[in-house]
């Protein structure tokens, strides 16, 4: 494999310096992308550059590649790359012909999805905010324009592609690229204009000759020669709109984004893997995990609104880059399994068969290779089977795979992989925040101004829609009005404020009286403050607040935020009311401690002399801090803070919200992974805090001397908070004696002929690891998950020690799941081996 690998890299590099020799011919037919004139069976994952560190890459990457990938995908993000029409911006995490490069330099290729519109829960779905502003545009239509930015753009993108050599058609890893995205769903919105639309963008994108295949995904009526793609968490019944074209998957979702004020998504592996060999069962030949690496909306990135900062998406290499086990192993094994049945797969369309209710065959066979799916979609009961005059056991909602239409080599619903278990660990040091719990020392600060501030804040009657008077360049736009009363105010006196979202904190006479925001599913809402007057002149100063603009529907760009009105006093004296929505307010966009530039912590401003602001809203903080020793991923625990931002040595980690708490309804302790999955299904975390926790790079950290600005919008306790570090605290491994053997064995059993065993394999996850102790091992009936696992009825008390010997030590083991290894406990009952072991 890895020999392989480096023929690759040659290939490309010769490719690069003599590309009339030896650059690859990208076409595709009904079966399959043709490379080089060879049809492939491609597995893909999605990794977006800027949700990581350019450091971080090259080991996303490789165990993408390590984890069975051919192919990473990634959206091309217009606003990261043009936040000033005509001012490009491709450094650090916007890097994107390094991300490509390095891709290749691992032996695997890319397909960009240049969009420009990206959905992908970003920010205005991957547009700039200058692009609302030309005169006449209108968004992803039959729009002069629009159309003209959209094609400057795309060709910017391709040209920097060809200039770099990036194409497959120059000897490059780019194999494929997108236009548009996921318009099908909407298009009907935009009517005839919507069609015209989408037939200008595929003549647009292929007269940009890239020698590589183009895909639009969701769009049935993609006009030739554009491949239209499925995406979804299931794709086996999808069909591409003419039988030239291949069966193609561009976004199986392996979990689901987190919102701020909801539980934490988490999809099965057992139901991922049954998504995929259903997929490749039903004819087809390339699939793609959105997400593979989710990563982290840093800066001001996310959209939706409300997305949360962490876009962890419970893909297999999770947020901080730790593989999520047993997701990425049983994926791997998928995906071996898979590559056995390729020769079958690539040379013949299936022949697919009842074997019974919820029952299919499907054959891929001709004169020399034969590979066979076995499925049982019914969601209740294991089946036994009868085919090609063999048995076979399958469970419910399961695929089972025979690259030698005999033997199983793998079934979605068995998991020989190891499991693993993570905890986050307060990292004390001498100048560790974790040492400031219980005091102010170390801590500096100043406060934001209530109200205007700024030399360029404007007036003007009525209330004013946000985004058109932020242009985005903040989340914050105070409104801001004086108002003479002269009588004593009602005792019930309160502030009545309609808002289009998607948050706001309300000020009288410089004081917070109250706050609201709204939710994931309606950012809208209607607000009643209490609100004690004075006679004579009364300050009002709303700060409303965007988190995150909105990234997906038909005209999304047309969706508004801030305090639209009205906007009305009630129960003042004599029950009167007073509508203040035609009145003259003053407007401010953003804070004067952004202009200021307080978030790199430079400034001369800051206080530490007197009493330290706990709980106070709009307060900056500063602290210096020294990285937590050693390698694990990095994190600040927000406990004790409400709402704000932050930015570690000048860059933004994003926005925190750990006071935004998810419903208490919705989850349960355990997940079924029979039947079909949903957003909704499998959640984790109901009633508490959907995010704490938030991702700091290492690279971002220096030994010591580090800076931590936070600005809080509502009241915090910055003491409180600490940096934490990720490690595994578990290994875990639980296989049965009716487990297939491990998929790496199949060639060398399949060609000796002698039968092999299920095996239980534990690997340590860090390569100067080994395993130090076995907390659980018992073979026979063990139950519970890792973590949590204890003796059934049926137990070898040889177990443990054979466990210890074969694992103690070594950073690998295996250990062959048998009454041959361990006895027979009680004969006649189905056995299985569960371990728990530690790495240190």
């Amino acid at each position: 494999m890895r020999a392989t690998h480096i023929v690759l890299v040659v290939f490309w590099f010769l490719c690069i310096y003599t590309p009339a020799l030896f650059c690859a011919n990208v076409q595709y037919d009904h079966r399959a992308l043709v490379i080089d004139g060879k049809r492939r069976v491609l597995i893909s994952g999605s990794i977006h550059y800027p949700r990581s560190t350019p450091e971080m890459w090259p080991d996303l990457i490789q165990k993408s590649k390590d984890g069975g990938l051919d192919v990473i995908e990634t959206y091309v993000f217009w606003n990261a790359h043009e936040p000033v029409r005509g001012q490009y911006d491709f450094d650090g995490r916007k890097d994107l012909v390094k991300f490509v490069k390095t891709v290749a330099a691992a032996g695997l290729y890319v397909h960009l999805r240049i969009g420009p519109y990206v959905c992908a829960e970003w920010n205005y779905g991957g547009f700039p905010l200058w692009l609302h502003f030309i005169p006449g545009i209108k968004f992803r239509t039959d729009n002069e324009p629009f159309k003209a930015e959209m094609k400057r753009f795309t060709a910017k993108i391709v040209d920097m592609m060809k200039q770099e050599k990036l194409y497959a058609s120059q000897g490059g890893p780019i194999i494929l690229s997108q236009i548009e995205n996921e318009y099908g769903n909407i298009d009907s919105s935009y009517g005839a204009a919507g069609k015209s639309y989408i037939k200008w963008a595929a003549t647009m994108a292929t007269s940009l000759d890239t020698g590589v295949p183009w895909v639009m995904c969701q769009q049935a009526d993609a006009p030739d020669p554009i491949i239209n793609t499925c995406n979804g968490f299931y794709c086996d019944q999808f069909t591409p709109n003419s039988n030239t074209k291949p069966k193609m998957w561009t976004e199986n979702w392996s979990g689901w984004f987190l919102s701020f004020g909801g539980a934490v998504p988490s999809r099965p592996v057992e139901d991922l893997a049954f998504a995929v060999a259903r997929f490749f069962q039903r004819g087809g030949t390339f699939q793609n995990y959105y997400m593979y690496h989710g990563g982290t909306n840093f800066d001001r990135t996310s959209g939706g609104p409300f997305i949360a900062t962490s876009y962890d998406y419970d893909a297999p290499i999770d947020e901080y880059g730790i593989v999520r086990q047993p997701k990425w192993g049983h994926l791997k094994d998928v995906h071996k399994a898979i590559k056995l049945c390729e020769e079958a797969l690539i040379a013949t369309d299936p022949s697919i068969v009842s074997l019974g209710p919820n029952l299919e065959a499907a054959v891929y066979k001709t004169e020399s290779v034969c590979s066979a799916f076995l499925a049982n979609v019914g969601t209740t009961s294991d089946v036994t089977v009868n085919f090609s005059g063999n048995s076979y056991h399958l469970p419910a909602w399961s695929v089972s795979i025979l690259p030698d239409c005999k033997n199983v080599v793998l079934n979605t619903a068995k998991i020989n992989s190891a499991s693993s278990i993570s905890s986050f660990t307060n990292e004390p040091s001498e100048e560790d925040i974790g040492s400031l719990e219980t005091s102010s020392t170390g801590w500096s600060w100043i406060s934001e101004p209530v109200g205007i501030s700024k030399a360029n804040s404007f007036s003007q009657t009525g209330l004013l829609e946000q985004i058109n008077t932020t242009a985005d360049k903040s989340d914050y736009l105070w409104y801001s009005l004086s108002i003479d009363y002269k009588d004593a105010a009602g005792s019930q006196t309160f502030l009545q404020i309609q808002s289009l979202g998607h948050g706001l904190h309300a000020f009288i006479n410089g004081k917070l009286a109250g706050s609201q925001a709204g939710n994931s599913g309606k950012a809208k809402f209607t607000v009643d403050i209490p609100v004690t007057l004075v006679a004579g002149k009364n300050t009002i100063d709303l700060l409303s607040l965007t988190v995150g603009l909105q990234n997906y529907g038909a005209f999304f760009d047309t969706s508004g935020a801030g305090i639209t009105g009205p906007v009305i006093l009630k129960g003042l004296a004599n029950a009167n009311t007073l509508d203040l929505s035609s009145q003259k307010w003053t407007y401010q966009v953003g804070l004067k401690g952004e202009d200021s530039g307080l978030s790199s912590g430079n400034s001369e401003q800051w206080n530490s002399q007197s009493t330290f602001p706990k709980n106070q809203p709009l307060t900056w903080y500063k602290t210096t801090f020294a990285a937590p020793s050693g390698t694990s991923p990095v994190a600040i625990d927000f406990t004790g803070m409400s709402k704000g931002e932050a930015w570690v040595n000048g860059q933004s980690i994003g926005r925190y919200w750990p006071t935004y708490v998810a419903s208490d309804a919705g989850c349960t302790d355990s997940c079924n992974y029979r039947g079909p999955y949903t957003a909704s299904k499998c959640r984790r975390n109901c009633g508490k805090p959907s995010q704490t926790l938030y991702h700091v790079p290492r690279s971002w950290l220096k030994p010591s001397g580090n800076t931590l600005v936070l600005f809080e919008e509502k009241g915090g306790d910055p003491t409180q908070i600490s940096f934490v570090t990720k490690q595994i605290e578990s290994l875990c491994a639980h296989v049965s004696d009716s487990h297939p053997p491990p998929v790496e064995l199949w060639n060398s059993y399949t060609e000796s002929g002698r039968e092999v065993g299920p095996v239980l394999s534990l690997t340590c996850p860090q390569n100067n690891q080994v395993i130090s102790s076995i907390k659980f091992a018992s073979y026979g009936t063990p139950l519970g998950t890792c973590g949590n696992f204890y003796h059934g009825r049926c137990s070898s008390n040889k177990a443990l020690p054979i466990v210890q010997k074969a694992c103690i030590g070594s950073s690998s083991c295996s250990v062959g799941v048998s009454i041959n290894t361990f006895g027979d406990p009680c004969r006649g009952v189905a056995k299985s081996l569960a371990v728990e072991a530690t790495c240190a």
